[in-house]
């Protein structure tokens, strides 16, 4: 969101170690800041003035691209969670519940391959999903091999959480456009297995 009023923030940052004598002046106005004393709050040893410029994009453009998809990530997965919460579900426990839902059976390697998740977290995760019901396990021929699909409990809960993933579906694409909506995903279908080979 860009805003038109231009707003000057002034931060007096005192110094702890060091602190001013007391004075008559009870209010620590500084009237020798070259700033004027109308301007001033409380130091008399430093101040420092920070300058927004509330037209500009409240976003500051990153300049690296992992820095710039993690931010974004970040705030996508604060939405879906936030829609989740009254569920008692999170983001990433209803990503592996679609997940399961599309691939139906699959091992546990293939999955961490297709969400590009590591062992460990996706252990972590199944492992509650599994003591919540939601998960069947098998062996497979190798014994450390797990197959694992969704239960009876765990295509219900799916079922259950799917309209609030809907609603944020809808909503962001609506706030993005459809030609937005639809290149944000080409992009990121054709980034996931370009920076994987």
């Amino acid at each position: 969101m860009t805003f038109r009023i231009a707003r000057r923030l002034r931060i007096t940052i005192s110094t702890l170690l060091n602190p001013p004598p007391p004075d008559n002046n009870v209010h620590g106005f500084d009237n020798r800041c070259k700033h004027g004393p109308e301007n001033n709050f409380l130091n008399r040893n430093r101040c420092t003035c920070i300058y927004c410029d509330m037209s500009k994009p409240a976003t500051v453009p990153l300049p690296c691209m992992c820095a710039s998809f993690r931010r974004a990530a970040r705030l996508l997965t604060q939405r879906y969670d936030a829609a989740m919460r009254p569920l008692g579900l999170r983001g990433t426990q209803f990503t592996l519940l679609q997940a399961l839902s599309l691939a139906g059976e699959v091992s546990q390697g293939m999955l961490g391959e297709i969400l590009a998740i590591d062992s460990t977290t996706l252990t972590r995760t199944l492992a509650i999903m599994g003591r919540r019901g939601w998960i069947v396990s098998r062996s497979g021929k190798d014994r450390r091999e797990r197959w694992l699909s969704l239960s009876e409990a765990g295509r219900a809960e799916f079922r259950r959480a799917r309209p609030h993933w809907e609603k944020v579906q809808r909503e962001l694409r609506a706030r993005l456009g459809n030609e937005l909506w639809n290149d944000l995903f080409n992009l990121t279908n054709q980034l996931t297995p370009a920076v994987k080979s």
